[in-house]
């Protein structure tokens, strides 16, 4: 029996109030967290001396200091102080021989940038040598705190109006050298919008998340409104080129639109609409909600993550004049990013198929999925303040490849077990004549209808 269009939205409805039922019970009483809140380091090399801002977002900084903190009390003379010294004690920089330039911050102030408040100092590095060369500039500000969150250095020759991205600070990468003796090049800013593009999509839990929902799936077909094994190991491939080149095709469109200034919405609902891109996909995980629908999920949704890699690119003021290197980059280290997650991923999750434990494991994989990603919704339309989920989602992030070698040998051990293997299908040829090729049930099974 077929369930209707309005049955599959009954169901989706279901799960979207399971899931805020479980937050609610969790959901503590603390400050909003957008969940692109970023720091931004902008500089500009002199003969003498570098000069810039940083730029740190209140909400983050009240987290990482675990401690109320509002435009207004951050405007205070004292708690301007306070974080002055703050940040000066996580920030450095020094000659490649290792000798300690002097920082200073000043004319402490707030700021909205892409919507949010943001403490924003004055910066001035200077070398003992009286000469501004290359050096390394070390930063972990809230980083110290917070695993997931970024901070993004950006550098522009003197009179220029657009910056260059140099790199980005993680809680991983905290030192970054900063090419100040000469102009940033083409190549170099390719390469650093390449290291974004890996970063973001390897360290943005909502990104993987809706990835690893697309591919929970590709294994299977959708018969009567409920996932089946079926297709061989070349269309299950298939499937899952299909979906990896529509989420590319999606956020390429976007993601160029957007830079180039023809497409614009407010951050918020972009961030919104992927948490519920992440909420739909693991719900289609669970039962098909359209038949070859994990594509056009991912091509639809992959729209609304390009808007998001956008606000990165314009985060920084990247200008027109590197635009092209910036978005080949940044395009370039997001597909190789999904390559990686997908190499790493599906021959155990192909394996797995393959067993009687899959159809378990998938479910609560993709009822996780449901449950974080209708976190992060709740959270970025203001419905909860404050997501209890943020330390699974960063723990997550933290160990990739310790979960994907986990996964690995989950699925190695239970293939293991002969129990527990799925019966081969039949071969075509095999079949009924009633299920022969040119038979409905035989259209049904198509993988290939993926578009």
């Amino acid at each position: 029996m077929r369930f209707s269009s309005a049955t599959r939205l009954g169901r989706l409805m279901a799960y979207v109030v399971l899931a805020y039922a479980v937050i609610a019970g969790l959901a503590p009483s603390g400050a909003a967290a957008h969940p692109l809140s970023s720091t931004a380091i902008l500089l500009e090399p002199g003969p003498e001396s570098v000069t810039g801002n940083v730029q740190l977002p209140l909400d983050r900084l009240e987290v990482a200091l675990n401690e109320p903190l509002t435009a207004a009390t951050a405007r205070e003379p004292a708690k301007l102080e306070e974080l002055r010294q703050y940040v000066l004690s996580h920030l450095s920089a020094a000659a490649p021989a290792g000798t300690a330039w002097t920082v200073a911050l000043t004319g402490g102030r707030v700021e909205k940038v892409d919507d949010v408040d943001h403490l924003v100092y004055d910066l001035t590095l200077k070398p003992p040598s009286g000469a501004v060369g290359d050096f390394t500039l070390t930063y972990d500000a809230i980083l110290h705190q917070i695993v997931s969150h970024q901070v993004f250095v950006a550098m522009r020759s003197p009179g220029d109006d657009t910056y260059t991205s140099v790199g980005v600070l993680n809680w991983q990468r905290r030192s970054i050298t900063v090419p100040a003796a000469g102009a940033v090049t083409v190549a170099t800013g390719l390469l650093a919008s390449a290291r974004l593009g890996v970063e973001h999509i390897a360290e943005g839990a909502d990104h993987l998340l809706f990835l690893i929902m697309l591919l929970l799936p590709a294994p299977l077909l959708a018969r009567r409104s409920r996932w089946e094994r079926g297709g061989n190991l070349r269309r299950s491939c298939l499937r899952v080129a299909h979906v990896v080149t529509a989420f590319a095709i999606g956020h390429s469109i976007t993601l160029a639109l957007a830079a180039l200034g023809y497409l614009s919405l407010p951050t918020r609902l972009v961030e919104s609409l992927i948490a519920l891109s992440v909420l739909v996909s693991g719900v289609h995980a669970i039962r098909p909600l359209v038949r070859g629908g994990e594509a056009w999920i991912a091509v639809g949704f992959g729209l609304m993550h390009g808007l998001a890699f956008a606000a990165l690119i314009d985060d920084l003021g990247l200008g027109r004049g590197n635009l092209v290197a910036d978005l080949l980059g940044f395009n370039l280290g997001i597909e190789l990013t999904q390559l990686l997650v997908v190499a790493l991923l599906m021959p155990s999750l192909l394996l797995l198929s393959r067993t009687r434990v899959y159809p378990a494991f998938r479910t609560a994989l993709a009822g996780t999925g449901i449950v974080l990603s209708a976190a992060w919704l709740a959270e970025r339309s203001t419905l909860i303040t404050g997501n209890p989920l943020d330390t699974v989602t960063e723990r997550l992030v933290e160990h990739p490849f310790l979960i994907a070698a986990v996964l690995a040998a989950a699925s190695a051990a239970a293939w293991s077990v002969p129990r527990l293997r799925t019966p081969s299908l039949p071969m075509p040829a095999d079949l009924p004549r009633s299920e022969g090729i040119g038979s409905s049930r035989m259209t049904e099974r198509s993988p290939d209808a993926l578009f």
